[in-house]
């Protein structure tokens, strides 16, 4: 196990499957989270809610539970659209250069009051904030770094609906 406490593939790498989700509320706005590595505590990122796909869990459970624990939000599978986009990514964080292999999928919820409850201790240390954006201000406002980069493109295409093309993105870092 490394630092990430993620199994180990082939090369040495911790490396996990993950669920993500792309809420959007009745407004058309999207939720993001922000957070920051302890071991680079100026360096900070906005992502979509989501995490690590348990073993023998589907992605779309994943997901469901993600959203739960890291919003309050309760989610049935069937509310789910998609997969509409797979990533792959290499990145470093907590000293540590991992993969993650991720499943996004949209869904709508109310923009009700989020819920940290369910937040695991490492969630609690490295997640600064929730928010849901309107698009256009979050393109024109977010300056640092967003995962995956184009998923505000992505977004503007989704709001109304998924067209039913899956996206496939790797972002590996040399």
């Amino acid at each position: 196990m490394s630092a990430l406490d993620w199994p180990l593939d082939a090369d040495g790498y911790p490396h996990r499957e993950a669920a993500r989700v792309l809420l959007f509320d009745d407004a058309g706005r999207v939720l993001l989270a922000k957070g920051h590595d302890e071991d680079q505590p100026d360096r900070y990122w906005w992502f979509t809610i989501g995490g690590g796909i348990e073993d023998g869990e589907h992605p779309r459970s994943a997901a469901v539970r993600e959203v739960f624990e890291e919003t309050g939000l309760q989610l049935e599978s069937h509310d789910l659209i998609g997969p509409v986009l797979y990533r792959t990514a290499e990145f470093d964080f907590l000293a540590v250069t991992a993969r993650q292999d991720e499943w996004f999928f949209i869904a709508h919820a109310p923009s009700t009051a989020l819920s940290r409850d369910g937040w695991t201790k490492l969630e609690r240390s490295v997640i600064d904030t929730q928010r849901w954006w309107d698009i256009d201000e979050a393109a024109a406002t977010i300056d640092g770094e967003l995962y995956p980069a184009r998923i505000l493109e992505y977004a503007r295409r989704w709001r109304e609906g998924w067209d039913g093309q899956m996206i496939c993105l790797t972002d590996r870092e040399p």
